[in-house]
C-alpha cells in the first residue's frame, strides 16, 4: 500500500490522468438508504456530495475537499443485495474485459452499460463470487486523490487461498505478483507495468462464512484510533480493533448497514 500513489499514476495524492488497465481506480457503494449513508460518510470524512449518472438509479459522487473520491448508491427497493463496498478495475474496453472474465470463469452480472457521457462501467465477480468493478473511463477518470486522510488509500482481495484465484486475475488483467515478505501467511502483491496496485490475502478457515471471497476498500485516516471511535459513535460498529498491520496502523469497521471497510494510516514510504 505504501507505493499505492505511484502505482495508479497518481502523485502526492492528486491522479495524473487515466489509470493503466487493472489498476482499482475508483470505490462505490450501494446502500439501501442514501440519505442517511451520505451523512455517516459526510461526519466520519467530511464527505460533500453532488449528483452522479443515474443508470442503476440514484447516485451521487463523494467530494473531499472538492475532489471525487467514492461514488454512493441507492438499491431499489426489494433488493436485499450485500451491502458492500466494490472497487472498479481500470479497463481500456469494458466489453473486451467482460468477455475476457466469461471466458476465464467469472461472471458478469451487470453490463457493461454506458454510464451517460462519465464512461463505460460493468460488475462482475471472480470464479470465488468476489465482486468487483471494471470502468472504462470517458469524462470520468476515476477517484482524484488517494491516500490522503477521508480518501481510498489501497484494495485488498480477501479469499481462501490465492493460488487459483490470482490466475484469474493474471489472466484478465495481466497482472503479475509478488508474494510479501514481512509476512508469513498467504499474501500477494498485483503489479501493473511493475508498480503494485492491490493485494491479495488468502486466509483460510478464517474467512468470514457471512461473507465469503471479498474485495477490501481501505481508508486513509489521520488517526485510526480516534476515526474508528468515531464510526461507533455515528452508528457503525468496529470489526476488529485497532492494530499495527503490514501496511500501518489499522482497523476494520462497518457503517450503520454493514458495509465493512478498513481504516489505515499508512506506513511512510521508503
Amino acid at each position: 500500500m505504501t507505493e499505492a500513489q505511484a502505482s495508479a499514476g497518481r502523485r502526492d495524492g492528486a491522479q495524473a490522468g487515466r489509470s493503466a488497465p487493472g489498476t482499482p481506480c475508483w470505490v462505490s457503494l450501494m446502500a439501501h438508504g442514501l440519505a442517511a449513508t451520505q451523512e455517516f460518510y459526510g461526519a466520519l470524512f467530511g464527505w460533500e456530495f453532488r449528483p452522479g449518472p443515474e443508470q442503476l438509479g440514484p447516485y451521487v459522487r463523494a467530494l473531499l475537499d472538492g475532489r471525487e473520491v467514492a461514488g454512493i448508491g441507492q438499491l431499489p427497493a426489494g433488493r436485499h443485495l450485500p451491502i458492500a463496498w466494490t472497487p472498479y478495475l481500470a479497463t481500456d474496453d469494458a466489453d473486451a474485459t467482460a468477455e475476457a472474465v466469461r471466458y476465464c470463469g467469472g461472471t458478469v452480472g451487470v453490463g457493461p452499460i454506458t454510464a451517460g457521457q462519465a464512461g463505460r462501467m460493468a460488475v462482475a465477480s471472480d470464479p470465488t463470487g468476489a465482486v468487483f468493478g471494471l470502468w472504462q473511463a470517458a469524462r470520468h477518470l476515476g477517484s482524484a486523490v488517494t491516500r490522503v486522510p477521508g480518501a481510498p488509500a489501497w484494495n485488498e482481495l480477501v479469499t481462501r487461498e490465492t493460488a487459483s484465484v490470482v490466475m484469474f486475475y493474471e489472466s484478465v488483467f495481466g497482472y503479475t505478483d509478488e508474494a510479501v515478505a514481512s509476512t508469513e501467511h498467504d499474501h500477494l502483491t498485483l503489479y501493473v507495468e511493475g508498480r503494485p496496485v492491490a493485494s491479495v490475502r488468502g486466509v483460510g478457515d478464517a474467512l468470514p462464512r457471512d461473507r465469503g471471497p471479498h474485495w477490501m476498500t481501505y481508508f486513509e485516516a489521520a488517526d485510526v484510533d480516534e476515526t474508528a471511535a468515531r464510526v461507533v459513535e455515528l452508528g457503525g460498529r468496529v470489526v476488529r480493533a485497532p492494530r499495527e498491520g503490514v501496511q500501518g496502523r489499522e482497523a476494520t469497521v462497518a457503517d450503520p448497514e454493514g458495509a465493512v471497510f478498513t481504516l489505515v494510516r499508512s506506513s511512510p514510504r521508503d
